[in-house]
């Protein structure tokens, strides 16, 4: 079993529609949704769950956060009584994403079906949408494809995303993540996705590989040793003050590109620094001139320093220069409905759904504002609308929760 997207399979190898025969034990963590809408899941396509693995399990899951290399190593895991059964062949064992194309998430030429756009994968990973957007925007995050500027993010990028996240909660900067990245590219071109793909172990402010031999180092054997390389990113970052950026003397110094500057932005962002991204991203539009997605990235800045009516006209910019961008529609319908302007984030809504009529969150938010409206019926449609998208997601409970209300 890979760490990411792949399965061992072992005993009986259920086909496609065949799991209200079987009895799954789930085991491990899960990366593509949370263990209790995985079990909804699981007893909606008629089988029935084991909380580990007992005489009646016929089909064990692992989950891809902490799955085995190898069948072996799956097998070895199990209790006597599992591994018997295993080898008697009255047990199989899968990996997660095995388990979603037997529920028919995913198609076996995985081509993902239930897939996520970045406020869902956001509160999957427990980061925030624009660290979310960055990520992508880094090329860190791979969306598995784009609507009128909306990417889609597979169940496999939620792994990446929380992967992304410990390392930063390690103590690793964005900028050594980066430069992990990037050599964990040079060194293993095969790998897609490293940071979902191999076993990475962060010690101090070094990432290590862990392969069977143990934590893989220099010489062939990958070590990376980023405390240097931290200081050396930090201080040579061309991060300079608005009134340094434009007041520069071009005899002295060249002057920075709208894209340095959003490069910029987005380092202080990563810094915690909102108010000066919010100078850099407007230092772009200076030296640029306006453009649909740097508007987008101030207002977000904007709503985070909590200038609610100030990233209210940045939205409306981005609109203006982009009419198809839906999620400048979809977050000035949030910041409308924050303002208490109900009926313009309704308006708002209505004309992401316009472009772009199976956006999920959009049926959302929609929803939720027709709630606070009143207008209960026209919820109910797009509460109904949002679980036939989404049924995996993060809020999926809250729209059946309504719903039986």
């Amino acid at each position: 079993m890979q760490q990411a997207g792949g399965d061992v399979q072992g005993g009986t190898d259920p086909p496609a529609g065949s799991l209200a025969s079987q009895r799954i034990a789930l085991v491990g963590r899960l990366a593509g949704m949370s263990r209790r809408d995985a079990q909804r899941l699981i007893r909606q396509a008629g089988a029935s769950l084991a909380d580990a693995p007992d005489a009646a399990t016929t089909l064990v899951v692992f989950g891809e956060q902490d799955a085995p290399a190898d069948p072996q190593s799956a097998v070895a895991k199990l209790d006597p009584q599992s591994r018997a059964a295993y080898e008697s062949g009255t047990l199989a064992i899968i990996g997660e994403s095995h388990l979603w194309q037997q529920l028919g998430l995913v198609e076996r030429e995985h081509d993902a079906q239930q897939l996520y756009t970045p406020p869902m994968l956001a509160r999957l990973a427990g980061a925030d949408v624009s660290t979310i957007r960055r990520w992508h925007g880094r090329g860190w995050l791979v969306a598995t494809r784009e609507v009128r500027r909306l990417p889609y993010f597979a169940f496999e990028e939620v792994a990446t995303a929380r992967r992304i996240q410990e390392l930063l909660t390690a103590g690793m900067s964005p900028a050594a993540v980066g430069k992990a990245l990037a050599a964990l590219s040079r060194q293993l071109p095969e790998v897609r996705r490293p940071l979902a793909e191999l076993s990475i172990v962060v010690q101090g402010k070094q990432l290590l590989v862990r392969q069977e031999g143990g934590l893989v180092e220099a010489g062939g054997q990958l070590r990376f040793d980023f405390d240097a390389a931290d200081e050396a990113d930090d201080s040579s970052l061309d991060i300079r003050p608005l009134d340094a950026v434009l007041q520069f003397d071009p005899r002295v110094e060249p002057p920075l590109t709208p894209d340095d500057l959003l490069y910029s932005a987005g380092q202080l962002e990563d810094q915690g620094d909102l108010r000066a991204a919010a100078d850099a991203y407007r230092a772009s539009l200076v030296a640029g001139g306006p453009r649909a997605e740097t508007n987008f990235l101030l207002a977000e800045t904007l709503y985070r320093l909590g200038e609610l009516p100030a990233a209210r006209e940045r939205y409306y910019m981005a609109i203006e220069l982009d009419e198809d961008y839906v999620e400048a529609r979809l977050n000035l319908g949030c910041v409308l409905a924050e303002l208490g302007e109900h009926e313009l984030a309704v308006s708002a809504f209505e004309g992401a759904l316009t472009f772009h009529d199976d956006y999920e969150d959009a049926h959302y938010h929609l929803a939720r504002t027709l709630d606070t409206l009143g207008r209960l019926d026209e919820a109910a449609r797009h509460w109904e609308r949002f679980l036939e998208l989404a049924p995996g997601s993060p809020w999926a409970d809250e729209a059946r929760e309504r719903l039986e209300q």
